[in-house]
């Protein structure tokens, strides 16, 4: 955060360029917080304060001595219907980097001080315009690269992660209250079934957790893309795979074994879903030293990748073992040149056939991958939630919590009390992703990561 940036809640005004840095057509400058008319009239002439709310008036940004700096258009937003929650001015100029500079500095000098990352956002946060989540969905959807990260994205900036991590928290609340009326009036006439209820409605939120934690590899793989290496033996086409995946000439082609000596790695979206695709260094006894360091970060590669694409040439002879790799990884065995025919050794085998030459089984081989990450419709479904890091850690305490809940449940001979205070936990656990619970630290964490003027 800026040295001089407001501290996030606190009642005052900040201000941002909210526009990418460089030279555009339009730049756009927001001040947020009490004074932010009183600011905005100080840099108009007074015009601000003046303006229709939500509508766009044009006005211009006067420096100290009266001259223009920028003419542009403005729009008031009045507490609480903003963004924010609070009083808000956009005012959109032009473009250029010196000029926006230039009305930023304005704004501060009339007294607006510097946000810092993510404050704008921070503050919709704390005034209740948007759940945690949701807020972490404006990142998600800034950052988002492919069409599924921008679906997914979207889905939890509409808040359907928040509704479902609510409704777990409220079933859990409700046989917390259940529990504790079960603990505190003993003597009172309680349903035979009541055991089983308790336990029936934990079991029932636990199976919602797991629905959501396993969304878990398809959030990270959409934000961080999927490790995808290519390996095989030498002159299978390793190269052109890369080349004829990418779309152009990325790679050299050669007959001569061991041209690729180091790792190549590029980045394509493939039926929505991100791929770090990763060429490799031929698998073979090394030829020198050089070959030799290719081969061991090759190795290196396959112990980190997300799905291997093993590649052999379908016009040679299958070799007596295949590559023997120490992961379970995921993996797709991909016969290439079949253009060329393919050996009487290879029938039968269980592959992928294509050809890097005329790009035929292409099609074939995009669906395989997009099945192997688990994007497909079945497993991936229609509400496209991914769930990151931070959201996993909590699901899984409250999982835990929530077994040790259900054991304590099933045993009769234990206090319920205990059971009581495990699913007080697992409360907890659950707030915090929609930031139900006092989390400042995790809120300075997480809003960090945004842009100035987000």
């Amino acid at each position: 955060m800026h040295p001089h940036a407001s501290q996030p809640g606190s009642p005052t005004t900040i201000a941002a360029v909210a526009t990418a840095s460089g030279v555009g057509a339009v730049s756009l400058v927001r001040l947020s917080g009490p004074e932010s008319l009183a600011v905005a009239d100080l840099a108009t002439g007074g015009r601000a304060s003046g303006m229709r709310p939500r509508a766009s008036h044009y006005c211009r940004i006067l420096d100290d001595a009266g001259e223009v700096l920028d003419d542009g258009l403005m729009v008031v937003f009045r507490s609480p219907n903003s963004f924010t929650g609070e009083d808000s001015v956009e005012f959109s100029g032009h473009g250029g980097m010196l000029i926006t500079r230039e009305v930023l500095a304005r704004l501060l000098a009339c007294g607006a001080l510097p946000a810092g990352p993510g404050e704008f956002t921070q503050r919709a946060f704390l005034n209740g315009k948007l759940e945690l989540t949701q807020a972490e969905g404006v990142m998600d959807l800034i950052s988002a690269q492919t069409r599924l990260a921008l679906r997914a994205a979207r889905s939890q900036l509409e808040g359907v992660l928040g509704r479902r991590t609510t409704a777990a928290r409220d079933e859990v609340l409700a046989t917390l209250a259940h529990l504790e009326a079960w603990i505190d009036f003993p003597d009172e006439d309680i349903l035979p079934d009541t055991g089983v209820s308790l336990r029936n409605g934990v079991s029932s939120v636990i199976a919602t957790l797991d629905a959501l934690l396993a969304t878990a590899d398809q959030g990270r793989l959409l934000r961080e893309g999927a490790r995808t290496v290519i390996f095989g033996p030498p002159n299978v086409g390793k190269s052109s795979l890369l080349n004829r995946l990418l779309g152009f000439e990325r790679a050299i082609v050669s007959e001569t074994a061991g041209t690729t000596r180091d790792t190549i790695e590029e980045s394509i979206s493939l039926h929505g879903i991100p791929l770090r695709i990763i060429d490799t260094a031929g698998l073979r006894q090394a030829g020198d030293h050089l070959e030799a360091a290719g081969i061991q970060r090759t190795q290196r590669q396959l112990e980190t990748a997300d799905l291997l694409l093993e590649l052999a040439d379908a016009s040679l002879p299958r070799p007596p073992a295949m590559a023997r790799i120490s992961t379970e990884t995921t993996r797709l065995l991909l016969l290439n040149k079949s253009d060329l025919g393919e050996h009487a050794s290879w029938h039968g085998v269980q592959a992928l056939r294509l050809s890097c030459t005329n790009g035929s089984g292409f099609e074939d081989l995009s669906l395989a991958i997009r099945d192997a990450l688990h994007f497909n419709k079945s497993e991936w479904g229609d509400h496209a939630i991914a769930i990151n890091t931070r959201h996993q850690a909590c699901l899984q305490a409250a999982r835990r919590a929530l077994l040790a809940a259900l054991e304590l449940l099933d045993d009769p001979s234990t206090d319920a009390e205990l059971a009581a205070i495990d699913l007080r936990e697992a409360l907890e656990a659950l707030g915090e992703i929609s930031g139900r619970v006092d989390t400042e630290d995790l809120l300075g964490e997480i809003f960090s990561r945004f842009c100035i003027g987000k």
